[in-house]
């Protein structure tokens, strides 16, 4: 496959875009491409289209534009489940491997929220950042994986503002709470939202909370995961089960 590259442009046929140094860096420094040399760029909105680099330097790339190579329905890359994970933000690099690895697995929006055992502290200037930053992971693995369509990573918010929102209210909710003994249902009715822990786990006033939000507790099984490694099985499991990911 060919060096896939996002952009938040909008795309058309035999268009000249120019992009500025992160990207440059990118595709000149890390990737050692040159002028003249093929690429494909996407923004998730107007499909993926074959594309030449024109201009290279350090601050800026210009890129020629060549013909629609498919749209997001042709690219047949997406997950036909409609999935959106609330996660419980985690220090270090933890929050970065979730939203890269359930980019990879296909989910379609990522709500970072703040909960009460979670160790993390974020100010509006802090949040945002962090939201930005974890956009770019999100984008960055869709390069890597074939997807035309990042998921949407929300800004942060607490958990509990979360709720009062009743974001994706229309959604079957599920939410990880090893105590639960429950495991996933069989068939889920289409959207789906799967609300998981940080590394300190959910309060008991929170899964409270979550229960009459609407969501059912269910179980990965009788050991204790990591929240970035539960967060990687539970959507690998619910795309097994009603997305599109196969058994050999």
């Amino acid at each position: 496959m060919k060096t896939r590259l996002y952009t938040n442009l909008e795309l058309r046929p035999e268009q000249e875009i120019a992009l500025g140094a992160e990207p440059a860096q990118y595709l000149g420094r890390v990737l050692r491409l040159k002028r003249g040399e093929g690429l494909r760029v996407f923004n998730g909105r107007d499909g993926e289209f074959a594309a030449e680099i024109k201009t290279l330097h350090k601050q800026r790339v210009t890129l020629d534009l060549k013909q629609r190579l498919y749209t997001a329905d042709e690219a047949a890359v997406e997950s036909p489940l409609a999935l959106h994970v609330v996660q419980g933000v985690s220090r270090g690099d933890r929050m970065d491997l979730v939203v890269q690895k359930t980019t990879e697995l296909g989910v379609s929006r990522i709500t970072p929220v703040l909960t009460q055992h979670g160790v993390v502290r974020l100010d509006e200037k802090r949040a945002d950042k962090r939201r930005e930053h974890w956009q770019r992971v999100a984008n960055n693995a869709a390069e890597q994986c074939g997807r035309i369509q990042p998921p949407l990573v929300d800004l942060p918010l607490k958990l509990n503002e979360w709720f009062g929102n009743q974001q994706g209210a229309d959604a079957t909710r599920l939410i990880l709470d090893p105590g639960s003994g429950t495991r996933f249902p069989q068939t889920v009715d289409a959207p789906l939202c799967l609300l998981i822990g940080p590394e300190g786990g959910f309060s008991d006033r929170e899964l409270d909370d979550a229960q009459v939000a609407g969501f059912a507790g269910v179980s990965l099984g009788p050991r204790i995961l990591r929240t970035e490694t539960a967060a990687v099985a539970a959507v690998t499991l619910a795309q097994a089960l009603y997305g599109d990911l196969v058994a050999a």
